[in-house]
């Protein structure tokens, strides 16, 4: 049975508090029906030990307190004096010495965790009545463990809150850190316009490390500086992009222009060959014959390119573009097709690979078709608009129903390229000439050839020296 006293004082010159008064007085007035597991009690001082001023090896002590009391359930009412001797409570909190053992005890009791209920001698120790009951026993309380439970689950739950609070914050200053540094080097690498270096400047000042044992109201106003930061970004590179969006439109809206004068082509060109990618830099200035051809008029010619666009060619560098495209799949490499824009200017070049895709079917080698080309603009004897208008006539021969009218077109668009200049030889193989196709003769072994082709004289696929 607990003491007849209202309240008990410690054994020898350990002085009486105020303290140790205020919690027995609330160890008395636990609710008798109060029943806490004692083992999640044990884990909310462990979680709100700072809060309570206990230590680690404090807890140990606790620990091996509450592994004495034999019941899981803590009920209040109910004798909850647990009387240890040093030796079994030091060997249950791993060895603890003797000294440092007493020390924490205090420590506990300090706290308010436990109480004293110290016996006349300063022993701890139990007397029994008739059939073993416990009847009084001098040791350690456990009563504010059941008073105080609610107490230590509001203080566990505001740390954990606290905790997590800290760990959001944490990450949030990980996540702005990396964004703003992100979009500062992507704006400085692109020389977008902008204060960047400002910018750069304010991130390094908020990218200090952090300790762990930093305040939550340190970390809140660093979260909130990198928020300021990381707006300021953004709303630079959303002017940027509506500037770059503007000057979209404004460049969309020049495409309706049909007629330019020669200086505005000039630009024209230059804006055209840069899209090229891995474009040289002599793409920019084309020293080749310009020729006055119009966008209509390689569309209606060759019609072909069109195929290899998911949307219409409306512009010269959306014919540039594909032209790109489609020199690939005929052969033609990179520095054929840049020295070709270099001499015959971006939109002729442009113009001369619609012109061999419409003919693929008759050119062996399309590349060494227009190296023959190029060296025929080096000397200002190649023009591409004879060759779109005998396509186009070829095209429109082509729709009407007179036989002999396809040969005679056809032809016209061979002559179209001229007599080639002498090459050395091994310099440059030219495309294979086609011999010429005798019709109207009775060896002929393809009768619907010689139905379709009823004309006189021969027919000569069209090649560089046709």
């Amino acid at each position: 049975m607990m003491s007849d006293a209202y309240f008990t004082t410690p054994f020898g010159r350990r002085p009486m508090t105020l303290g140790q008064l205020a919690r027995q007085n609330a160890a008395r007035a636990a609710a008798s029906e109060g029943r806490v597991q004692k083992w999640q009690v044990f884990r909310d001082i462990t979680e709100g030990k700072a809060r309570l001023g206990v230590s680690d090896r404090s807890l140990a002590v606790l620990n091996a307190l509450l592994s004495f009391h034999p019941e899981t359930l803590l009920a209040a009412g109910n004798e909850l004096v647990v009387f240890p001797s040093n030796r079994e409570l030091s060997l249950r909190a791993h060895g603890m010495a003797p000294a440092t053992l007493r020390r924490h005890l205090a420590a506990l009791v300090e706290a308010g965790l436990v109480i004293r209920r110290d016996s006349p001698n300063g022993k701890r120790y139990a007397r029994k009545g008739p059939g073993g009951v416990i009847e009084t026993a001098y040791g350690f309380d456990l009563s504010p463990l059941v008073s105080r439970a609610g107490e230590f689950e509001r203080i566990a739950d505001d740390v954990r809150a606290h905790r997590k609070a800290v760990r959001l914050l944490r990450e949030r200053i990980t996540l702005l850190r990396r964004d703003a540094r992100k979009l500062i080097q992507f704006a400085e690498q692109e020389t977008l316009p902008g204060p960047w270096p400002d910018l750069a400047d304010r991130l390094a000042s908020l990218s200090s490390q952090l300790p762990p044992t930093t305040t939550k109201a340190v970390l809140e106003a660093t979260a909130n500086a990198l928020q300021h930061l990381c707006n300021d970004v953004h709303k630079t590179l959303e002017d940027n992009i509506i500037s770059q969006k503007m000057s979209a439109d404004e460049s969309q809206s020049e495409r309706h222009l049909q007629t330019l004068s020669s200086e505005d082509s000039e630009s024209e060109d230059r804006s055209i060959a840069a899209t090229v990618p891995e474009t040289p830099p002599a793409l920019h200035q084309p020293t080749g014959r310009h020729d006055d051809v119009r966008l209509e008029d390689v569309l209606s010619a060759c019609p072909t390119i069109t195929d290899y666009c998911s949307t219409p060619i409306t512009s010269w560098s959306e014919l540039l573009k594909a032209a790109d495209l489609v020199r690939t799949f005929l052969g033609i490499g990179r520095n054929a097709w840049h020295e070709s824009c270099q001499l015959l200017g971006p939109r002729t070049a442009a113009a001369v690979i619609a012109a061999v895709l419409e003919r693929h079917d008759q050119i062996h080698s399309p590349r060494a078709y227009l190296h023959a080309l190029t060296a025929r603009a080096r000397i200002r004897t190649f023009s591409v608009g004879p060759m779109l208008l005998a396509l186009r006539r070829a095209k429109l021969a082509a729709e009407q129903p007179t036989s002999d009218a396809a040969t005679v077109n056809e032809e016209a668009a061979g002559r179209a390229i001229g007599t080639l200049p002498p090459h050395r030889p091994g310099t440059l193989s030219f495309p294979r000439f086609h011999p010429p196709i005798p019709l109207g003769r009775s060896d002929c072994t393809d009768p619907e050839e010689m139905n379709r082709y009823p004309v006189r004289g021969h027919f000569a696929r069209p090649g560089p020296g046709t």
